[in-house]
């Protein structure tokens, strides 16, 4: 539904009370594929998180040990007769640095420093690229965004591991698009399209119409628009104020009652200028040197 035209509807998609992007469509779009992008572009999102949770681990630590070894101490290793096939072939370039892994899920063979840094780097430029910090600034999510930053991702591990990782590192099955997510926390945050559901204003945006039938024609109509699982219900409604909105009141009502405070206290003092109040007022009024004015004229 996502075409080049100078004026079209905005979308800001939020998962409950976070933001997650912004989406540029047309209020000629149906619903169905609305939804369909949305997830698309959602699930992609997840995608680059995951890889970049894995690669800091493997910045730090080195490949992930196989899975009859992760978890298990030095001695229990020996003891088992149990051998990483990888170790000696799956080396950094550059060299390794040791450094072992407290949860014992990889090798220890971590990185040289300046491998490590081209991998956090990288990691670090496909985490702005979908920071909701991009929603603040205004910048439309794109296939383009999500695309290039799996593409710099993928070329960092090939820079730091050119023979590739092991058949079941997770972050070689997430660029194979084989990820094993069964048990695990990202697997209650993938989305299914089948599953999905739009929500704006209150109403969800239901499947078989166009967004044209909820929003109008109006090309620059810009919408909040929460995107969640079924069965889950209506989300909760936007607040009124924003939280930047809520501190700056905040700020407006403190100074208010500063300023309140300040003409109180003027206002309980001002009777001390007042001639009625001046406790020499009666003697001069009886040696009739009231109102004298000892400037020379």
């Amino acid at each position: 539904c996502r075409v080049n035209t100078v004026i079209m509807v905005k979308l800001q998609v939020k998962k409950g009370d976070e933001s997650l992007f912004l989406y540029e469509t047309t209020c000629d779009c149906s619903i169905d594929s609305l939804i369909s992008q949305l997830v698309k572009y959602y699930n992609g999102i997840m995608k680059i998180d995951r890889l970049c949770s894995e690669m800091l681990m493997l910045a730090d630590h080195g490949i992930l040990l196989p899975p009859n070894m992760q978890g298990l101490t030095e001695e229990q290793i020996t003891e088992l007769h149990l051998k990483d096939e990888f170790e000696d072939s799956c080396v950094p370039s550059g060299g390794c640095v040791i450094n072992n892994d407290p949860l014992g899920r990889r090798n220890g063979r971590a990185p040289n420093e300046k491998m490590k840094d081209v991998l956090k780097r990288t990691l670090s430029e496909a985490k702005a690229a979908i920071s909701k910090d991009q929603v603040t600034a205004g910048v439309v999510m794109t296939s383009d965004i999500i695309g290039d930053a799996l593409d710099k991702l993928r070329g960092a591990v090939t820079i730091v591991y050119p023979m590739g990782l092991p058949s079941y590192d997770p972050i070689r099955k997430e660029f194979e698009g084989s990820e094993e997510l069964a048990g695990t926390q990202a697997e209650l945050l993938v989305m299914e399209e089948s599953v999905a559901q739009l929500w704006w204003a209150g109403k969800e945006l239901a499947r078989g119409k166009k967004l044209q039938d909820y929003i109008g024609k109006n090309e620059k109509t810009k919408i909040i628009a929460k995107l969640q699982k079924k069965g889950h219900g209506p989300p909760a409604r936007e607040a009124v104020f924003s939280e930047e909105e809520k501190k700056q009141m905040m700020v407006y009502a403190y100074r208010k009652q500063e300023e309140l405070k300040k003409l109180e206290a003027e206002d309980e003092d001002s009777y001390l200028n007042a001639e009625w109040a001046d406790p020499n007022s009666l003697k001069k009024a009886f040696t009739g040197i009231k109102d004298i004015n000892w400037r020379p004229k």
